[in-house]
């Protein structure tokens, strides 16, 4: 169990953990594969994004996440044997800033923020995430993405500069993430407590690992309860 009293700050991956990433991408992968008759279900879909979005992200000098997104659609569609058009490559990365937001999300920022400073910590590109950061509801104390470090998690570069943004102890602070791959296991190796919202029937997205974090909750709702009762 993780003692909130001592928490200051809480930061937190952001697609996957804030932004429903799984929908967003089935949904921009099967609309593209739609006019070549192929079919694939979510589950496929994000299996192959798991393994793909890696060995994208490690190949060589760092690439903007714009970039990212669009070789891993080329690369998921060549391996079901279909050749995309340029258009059709910048499909995935243009789709992010309308991914849809967990439900839950808002009202639980909105109650943490009352009480602790929030940070983001994300695989991301500045301006992708300022389409994300407008629905999310609220202002965020620290932002720090993989655009600013030249790094992607799990590296713990992303990690070390969120501490020199926040400039907080590691005792004090918080960190909430649905990948155990990306965050839960850096924050294990750095010594940050950990939340791990393990929500139903997700996580697809993300190579599994056996991380292990402080506290595992379904929602951001029965985290912000706990955290403001403490």
């Amino acid at each position: 169990m993780v003692d909130f009293s001592n928490i200051e700050w809480v930061s937190f991956d952001c697609y996957g953990t804030l932004v429903d990433w799984e929908t967003g991408i089935s949904s921009a992968v099967s609309k593209v594969l739609e006019p070549y008759g192929i079919a694939k279900t979510d589950a496929e879909i994000l299996e192959l994004f798991s393994d793909v979005e890696p060995e994208v992200q490690s190949d060589g000098e760092f690439k903007e996440y714009r970039v990212v997104l669009r070789e891993v659609i080329g690369m998921m569609c060549d391996r079901v044997g279909v050749q995309l058009s340029g258009t059709e490559m910048d499909s995935l990365p243009s789709s992010l800033p309308h991914w849809p937001i967990f439900p839950d999300v808002p009202s639980a920022l909105t109650t943490l923020k009352q009480r602790y400073r929030l940070a983001i910590i994300s695989n991301v590109d500045d301006d992708l995430f300022a389409g994300s950061a407008r629905a999310l509801g609220v202002e965020f104390d620290a932002v720090i993405t993989s655009q600013q470090v030249q790094a992607y998690k799990p590296n713990p570069r992303n990690f070390e500069a969120a501490s020199g943004a926040m400039s907080v102890d590691r005792e004090q602070w918080l960190h909430v993430a649905e990948s155990l791959y990306h965050d839960i296991g850096p924050a294990n190796r750095l010594g940050v407590k950990s939340v791990w919202v393990k929500r139903a029937d997700r996580g697809g997205g993300t190579r599994q690992t056996d991380a292990q974090p402080d506290l595992v909750v379904p929602d951001l709702t029965a985290l912000a309860e706990m955290m403001v009762a403490n």
